[in-house]
């Protein structure tokens, strides 16, 4: 059986196709996709990412051990709240996963695909080490 987000039954209020993605059932489009396209481009638009995983970090050493985790800055994020799109990179520079990672009034908070849940807490518990996180 597959989970449902909160907003499950507005999708299907606007007659949405739903298909299966990991588990969720997710909205796959609305109707016509260049309709969707336009009235998203002309007002406004919204993606439900209620499914996918939060990860939440803190820690005297958080800082350090999420630069050390994904590839873009998380330095650039001057105010609580702020986020910004990177990639988490493997050991030899591949990307294992693209996330939004969060500056909060915690630590940090990642968010990363539900597809790849498994293998990201994997990877992340693996790099831990002797971080104070």
């Amino acid at each position: 059986m597959t989970k449902k987000t909160s907003l499950y039954q507005n999708h299907l209020d606007l007659d949405a196709k739903m298909v299966d993605f990991h588990g969720w059932s997710m909205p796959i489009n609305y109707g016509s996709q260049i309709n969707e396209h336009n009235s998203v481009r002309e007002n406004c638009g919204m993606f439900d990412v209620s499914h996918m995983t939060i990860l939440d970090f803190k820690g005297k050493e958080v800082n350090q051990f999420i630069r050390k985790l994904i590839a873009n800055d998380i330095n650039k994020l001057s105010e609580d709240y702020e986020g910004l799109y990177s990639a988490m990179l493997n050991d030899n520079g591949f990307v294992i996963d693209d996330l939004i990672a969060y500056k909060m009034d915690f630590g940090y908070r990642l968010v990363v695909n539900c597809a790849t849940r498994g293998e990201d807490l994997k990877w992340i518990s693996s790099k831990k080490g002797d971080y104070r996180v």
